[in-house]
């Protein structure tokens, strides 16, 4: 069984964090990764920077920007991950846009996903029925999940779709704008992960953008089985750098 599908069987919410590759520094990669392993968190995105990040806010952009300033690319990145299940057994995804897996070429980057442990990804812009009809195969061939993205406004035919193609989790966008911090969830919004969570779903839901603390990581996993924070983290480690991840991660586990 995959990482991710084991992690999923856990009885309490999950959190799982991204963070941009090569961020703040070039070799921050695997430090971050086992400093967050270590601070007790469920899972961990790893954002392959892409120069054109349409989805992200201006805190994931920047930092993508950064990392690619660093000098970070794709095969640095599988360079840098060689040997980490050495070190870690945390489930591993990466994050990125499509262009970068079609440059590198999909069956060499999902076999490199393979060769150094990668669990998942996440390529927003890689719709369901265009994976189903060319590349499932070779994901599944390399023990790789692929998770898909519904926002507020996906149709409910559409979101039992993607839970028929999902075999890990469905990361459930909480809105229709970019990636960002927030201070709460409005009436909308907590309708709409009561009406996913009514849809009785086989694979679990995660929110993503907008949990930026402990009261909005309760509100997002009020009906959904974990949630995401990705700017929030990326402004702390930006601000404090890698030793203020334990106490950002002890900070979010806190009851509201």
């Amino acid at each position: 069984m995959n990482r991710i599908q084991e992690k999923m069987r856990s009885g309490h919410k999950l959190l799982s964090i991204y963070f941009t590759a090569g961020y703040p520094k070039l070799e921050d990669t695997v430090p971050v990764i086992e400093a967050l392993d270590e601070a007790g968190v469920d899972m961990i995105e790893i954002g392959l920077p892409f120069s054109d990040p349409l989805a992200d806010g201006p805190t994931i952009q920047a930092s993508s920007t950064a990392a690619l300033k660093n000098g970070m690319h794709t095969e640095l990145l599988f360079r840098q991950l060689k040997g980490i299940r050495e070190k870690t057994d945390i489930p591993l995804i990466i994050m990125g846009y499509f262009n970068p897996v079609l440059q590198y070429g999909v069956e060499a980057f999902c076999k490199k996903c393979r060769e150094v442990g990668i669990d998942g990804l996440i390529l927003p812009d890689l719709p369901l029925d265009v994976y189903q009809e060319e590349y499932e195969p070779l994901f599944k061939a390399n023990g790789l999940l692929n998770v898909f993205l519904i926002t507020p406004q996906t149709p409910n035919e559409r979101i039992r779709k993607i839970d028929e193609g999902s075999d890990g989790f469905i990361y459930m966008v909480s809105s229709a704008s970019t990636t960002g911090a927030r201070d709460g969830f409005g009436p909308e919004q907590r309708a709409y992960f009561e009406r996913i969570h009514s849809m009785g779903l086989k694979n679990p839901q995660i929110v993503g953008f907008g949990i930026s603390n402990a009261d909005t990581f309760a509100q997002a996993t009020t009906h959904a089985h974990g949630a995401i924070i990705g700017s929030a983290f990326i402004k702390m480690l930006t601000e404090d750098g890698k030793t203020g991840i334990a106490p950002f991660i002890r900070s979010i586990r806190k009851s509201p």
